[in-house]
């Protein structure tokens, strides 16, 4: 069964992909291309040569971007198949539509909410060179805390549900995640790479794009993978 659930979490996730492309495409990338104009026009302000183009903006926009949105729905369909493999029928009663929405909900504050607060989305023209590995580990540090700040908060609300019913037991668990994920961040170092002159309203729209590609791609896959976990469990029911 763990297997009819894992190819159909990746079919799940390529599908959900192709949507966030369209979404980037219809959002994104003309912020990209601003973004662009405006680091080619500081760098001939600057009597800079123009750096080399590996790959060339249209592939850039189209087949890479597509590519890539591919490769990394199956990836975390597949990996969003075995969370729901592992909570199903032990951690949540939940049915399979229910539960699968709400671990997309989960999976989106955790992966991409929380780590985006303290180091949000910058497009291509902004960032230093000699802070790329800074940046970099500063990001995944954070994820990292927010993960495990999640499952202590987890841990937390099934410990105090006997006592506080789960209701309240689950606002505790928000409640500790919230804070573990504030206290903590604070720790990390702060990142403002931003010109004084980029424009505001090309980053303002640029962040805007990338969080709401990330909301399309786990609300779809939430909604996708609910009713075809279902039909799987249907014929192959799990015992509690």
């Amino acid at each position: 069964m763990m297997g009819r659930l894992l190819s159909r979490g990746m079919f799940a996730g390529i599908f959900a992909a192709l949507l966030a492309f369209l979404f980037a495409r219809a959002f994104g990338e003309s912020q990209v291309n601003l973004s662009i104009a405006y680091e080619a026009h500081q760098a001939a302000l600057a009597h800079e040569a123009p750096e080399p183009e590996m790959v060339s903006r249209a592939v850039q926009a189209t087949w890479g971007l597509l590519t890539a949105m591919v490769m990394y729905g199956a990836a975390y369909g597949g990996l969003f198949a075995v969370l729901f493999g592992v909570v199903y029928g032990r951690v949540s009663r939940l049915p399979a539509r229910s539960l699968a929405l709400w671990l997309a909900a989960a999976c989106f504050v955790v992966t991409v909410l929380v780590p985006d607060l303290k180091y949000p989305p910058n497009p291509p023209a902004i960032g230093l060179p000699e802070t790329i590995s800074l940046r970099t580990a500063s990001y995944f540090t954070m994820l990292g805390l927010s993960f495990c700040s999640a499952v202590i908060g987890l841990l937390v609300a099934r410990q105090t549900s006997g006592r506080l019913g789960a209701w309240n037991a689950g606002l505790a668990g928000v409640a500790i995640f919230i804070v573990l994920t504030a206290g903590l961040s604070s720790f990390l170092p702060n990142i403002n790479e931003v010109p004084s002159n980029f424009p505001a309203s090309v980053l303002w729209r640029f962040r805007e794009a990338s969080i709401g590609m990330q909301l399309v791609l786990w609300a779809s896959l939430g909604l996708v993978y609910g009713p075809m976990a279902e039909r799987v469990l249907e014929v192959s029911p799990r015992r509690p």
